[in-house]
C-alpha cells in the first residue's frame, strides 16, 4: 500500500531511530524493527553474537560476505574487524544493495573498509582477485541462497581465494538447510566442522 519495499520501510525506520556513526546502535534499531514491526530475514542478535566470537577469536584482515541483504550481517561484520582489515560483500539483488550501501555508511564503515559489489555470486567471485584485490579471505560469512553454498565454496577453492587457515561460517545450514553444503564440508577432508546452534530470526 505504501509503494515501498520492506527493505525500505526497515531503511526510513532506521534512519528515524538510529545514531548515525554507531554500528551498534544501528543493529539494535533493526532488531527492534523485525521484532516489533516487519520479521526480516538475517542474522540476528543471536547467531550474531556467534559471528562475534569468531571473529574475534581469528582476527582476520580479508573477510568476504556472500549476501549483503540490507547490510544488517556487513555492519556486524565491520565492527568486529581488526585495524586496517577490509570487507568485501557481495549481493546479487541490485535493489537491496541500494539499501545497504546507505545502511553501511550509516553505520560509518567507508568504501577503504567495506567494499560492496553488486553482482550474482557466481560472476563476482571469479573476478575478485583481479578487479577487487581480493588475494586470499581469511574469513567467509555465508548468508546467501542455500542451494548456492557449496557451488561458491566450491567456487572460492577452484580460484584459490581461501587462505590457509580460513574460516567460514554458513548461516542456517541445517534449517531451511544446505545438506549438500555440510555433507561436503564434514566428508571431504579438506575442513574441521563445528554446528552453533541458534533459534530461528526473532
Amino acid at each position: 500500500l505504501t509503494g515501498t519495499s520492506r527493505e525500505q520501510r526497515a531503511f526510513q525506520y532506521v534512519l528515524a531511530h538510529a545514531i548515525p556513526g554507531d554500528p551498534h546502535h544501528i543493529l539494535q534499531t533493526f532488531d527492534q524493527w523485525c521484532y516489533h514491526c516487519e520479521h526480516l530475514s538475517w542474522a540476528h542478535a543471536m547467531s550474531g553474537r556467534i559471528v562475534e566470537r569468531v571473529l574475534l577469536e581469528q582476527a582476520p584482515l580479508r573477510v568476504l560476505e556472500l549476501g549483503t541483504y540490507c547490510g544488517y550481517g556487513t555492519v556486524l561484520l565491520a565492527q568486529g574487524l581488526p585495524p586496517g582489515a577490509r570487507l568485501y560483500t557481495i549481493e546479487g539483488d541490485p535493489r537491496h544493495a541500494a539499501v545497504a550501501e546507505k545502511v553501511i555508511r550509516l553505520a560509518g564503515f567507508s568504501e577503504e573498509t567495506v567494499e560492496l559489489i553488486v553482482g550474482p555470486s557466481e560472476e563476482v567471485i571469479p573476478r575478485l582477485r583481479e578487479k577487487h584485490g581480493l588475494m586470499k579471505a581469511n574469513f567467509v560469512f555465508m548468508d546467501h541462497w542455500k542451494r548456492c553454498y557449496l557451488r561458491d565454496l566450491r567456487l572460492l577453492e577452484s580460484h584459490q581465494l581461501l587462505a590457509e587457515g580460513a574460516t567460514i561460517l554458513a548461516d542456517n545450514v541445517l534449517f531451511p538447510g544446505a545438506p549438500h553444503f555440510l555433507q561436503y564440508a564434514k566428508t571431504c577432508g579438506k575442513y574441521h566442522c563445528k554446528v552453533h546452534h541458534a533459534s530461528l530470526e526473532y
